[in-house]
């Protein structure tokens, strides 16, 4: 196993970060760490016929019952066409449950069904386990550059309202 205090600390590696390989080389982590975060909850779902939207809808359901499907709408930066067939097949399998809002009844929340809660559990556990592994193995200062980097990858107009519905302040 590759020592992840070690990635970085090639001589003059701390002085060089902005050349064009070293942001490949970003580029590449990301995009292999995404696709490796993703592989185990890509199986689960993939044996239910569900993909990776269906992934993003239960995660915001699930952290925030009674979510509007309008704010999963500008959470998930997807067309109302593509959310409604997330919706729908999630419907379809009793995963999600929708009620009207109580004060304006054409509003439609969003919460997860006891079956939609354990699958959603199921996901989370298995990403929990690969991320707190990663965190563990890089370190406290790490981690922190991590969350930085990350937030500095969000659209600066959006990044205000994702911290704070993520908890992660300015």
């Amino acid at each position: 196993m590759t020592d992840l205090k070690s990635v970085d600390n090639r001589p003059g590696s701390a002085l060089l970060y902005l050349r064009e390989d070293e942001l490949r080389r970003g580029i590449e982590l990301l995009f292999f760490g995404y696709r490796d975060f993703l592989s185990d909850s890509d199986a689960e779902l993939a044996t239910m016929n569900l993909g990776r939207a269906h992934h993003r809808a239960l995660h915001f359901i699930g952290r925030k019952p009674e979510l509007a499907v309008n704010d999963l709408l500008q959470i998930l930066k997807i067309t109302k066409q593509s959310l409604g067939r997330v919706l729908k097949d999630l419907l379809a399998r009793g995963l999600i449950d929708q009620q009207p809002g109580r004060r304006d009844r054409r509003q439609r929340l969003l919460r997860l069904t006891p079956a939609g809660e354990a699958l959603h559990a199921q996901l989370l556990t298995r990403q929990r386990a690969r991320i707190a592994r990663a965190f563990r193995e890089a370190g406290p200062e790490a981690v922190a550059g991590f969350r930085k980097v990350l937030a500095g990858l969000i659209a600066e107009d959006e990044r205000p309202r994702v911290l704070a519905m993520i908890g992660a302040g300015n």
